[in-house]
């Protein structure tokens, strides 16, 4: 029968980079460093904040490819926390998945896109007179409502091609990423080259000795790092998909991090020597501005702010299209284990699951209408970042449990990388209940509403 057809292993080592560099490079690199830089007020503790994201993130990229090396399978972490853990526990994770982590992300992705093409061609207002209405205080469905269009025609859009087949879905991603590599290389040179008269004070040795910056600020300023390399993770995803999975996927996530630190220290370091602090707080402040906008615009006039618009939209794009290839997967092994909606583990003539990213890109046009881009990405790292330190957390349990097992690749620095990871998940996860508990609370809420769900499930299995 066609839903029990298995998923065929065509993706190389080239894909699985691809697929890290796509799902991390997106809006983050263009649009962070306006709130950092109001939260922290110094070039220097911006550019330390870039610098810590990247090595957490690293450090949570090598654990987890210790884990994806091991139980390599499509799925990714709901595989994973299964063979950890329990069906309970990967149930709430894929639930999570589904309900706010990447369907979440594609809505924002989509949101950024729809504002950079409004800076180009402004949208027309769509039922402007609701803009108002609210849902419980919280929610404001209608504001900017013609701009929510223009991102819920682009997921759905999105999500039609990648049900096509898997192989113009990934070969998408890999030609907007050659352009969105050209983009930025011409941001950096032109950036560093345009004079020592457009020079902010780069790295002032006061701005560190200063101490005036709180570890809780700090921490709160990498929320919004942690949203630019967000996206690592998702390769696990189509292990069914991937030639040698156990060899391909730990050396993927791995090499495609180092090149994203490398790409984001370089562009910031570029945006921080041509935009002071000041107005870097200003463009955070006006809610409509892009830092990589005006920055561009300072030395280019309006056609260089013109063309890093266009290029912004690339960029999301191809980030758009890398979580929505990625995402519906694991929903696709969550069916198949009994716990999803049974229509969602088919696969399609086109050998995807077609079903699931119906599905995803359904749930994620909603959350467009839900909230602001900053607000959906805070919640998106604050739930994510629950699930990463446990995955670390499995990799001491899986040393302890399955120590003669084959392991491709081992963490670097064991135990002291998993361990310092796990420290650093706690202490995000307290910072943001104080800093930002709004978003805390409906990340929380979305992710305890699976229970009942998991309870139902069950009890239709029996």
């Amino acid at each position: 029968m066609e839903d029990q057809r298995s998923l065929i292993r065509t993706l190389g080592l080239g894909y699985v980079i691809l697929f890290v560099v796509a799902n991390i490079v997106g809006s983050g690199v263009f649009k962070k460093i306006a709130p950092m830089a109001a939260e922290l007020q110094s070039s220097s503790w911006v550019l330390l904040a870039w610098i810590a994201g990247g090595i957490v993130t690293l450090f949570g990229a090598l654990s987890n490819a210790e884990v994806a090396g091991l139980l390599a399978d499509t799925g990714g972490d709901f595989v994973y926390f299964k063979k950890i853990y329990n069906r309970f526990f990967a149930f709430l994770y894929g639930w999570s998945l589904f309900t706010v982590i990447q369907t979440a992300t594609i809505a924002s992705l989509a949101w950024v896109f729809a504002q950079s093409l409004n800076s180009i061609v402004p949208v027309p207002e769509v039922l402007g007179s609701l803009k108002d209405f609210t849902l419980g205080g919280i929610f404001y469905p209608f504001l900017d409502f013609g701009i929510k269009l223009v991102a819920i025609v682009l997921i759905l859009l999105l999500t039609g091609l990648n049900i096509s087949g898997l192989k113009s879905g990934a070969g998408f991603s890999r030609a907007i990423l050659v352009l969105v590599g050209l983009g930025l290389l011409v941001i950096i040179i032109s950036g560093l080259a345009s004079g020592p008269d457009r020079q902010a004070d780069l790295l002032n040795a006061g701005d560190i000795t200063s101490g005036s910056v709180s570890l809780s600020a700090f921490y709160t300023a990498m929320l919004a790092a942690f949203w630019a390399y967000q996206g690592w993770v998702s390769v696990g995803f189509i292990g069914g998909e991937v030639l040698e999975p156990k060899k391909n996927i730990p050396r993927g996530i791995v090499i495609g991090v180092f090149i994203v630190i490398l790409i984001y220290v370089v562009v910031n370091t570029t945006y921080l020597s041509i935009l002071s602090i000041p107005r870097l707080i200003q463009i955070h402040e006006s809610q409509n501005q892009i830092a990589a906008v005006e920055a561009v615009r300072s030395y280019a006039g309006t056609t260089g702010a013109v063309l890093i618009s266009v290029l912004i939209l690339v960029t999301t794009v191809s980030c758009a299209n890398a979580s929505i290839l990625t995402g519906a997967r694991p929903y696709f092994a969550m069916a198949r284990e009994g716990l999803f909606i049974p229509g969602i583990g088919k696969i399609n003539r086109n050998n995807v699951p077609g079903t699931s990213l119906l599905l995803q890109g359904i749930w994620a046009s909603v959350l467009v209408l839900s909230g602001t881009f900053d607000q959906l990405t805070d919640m998106i790292i604050f739930t994510v970042y629950i699930f990463y330190g446990a995955i670390a957390l499995g990799v001491f349990i899986l040393r302890r449990r399955m120590p003669d097992a084959f392991r491709p690749y081992r963490v670097w620095g064991y135990p002291v990388v998993p361990a310092l990871f796990i420290l650093f998940c706690i202490g995000l996860f307290l910072n943001t209940i104080i800093t930002r508990p709004r978003e805390a609370a409906i990340g929380l809420t979305l992710v305890v509403a699976g229970i009942p769900v998991y309870m139902l499930m069950n009890r239709k299995q029996k």
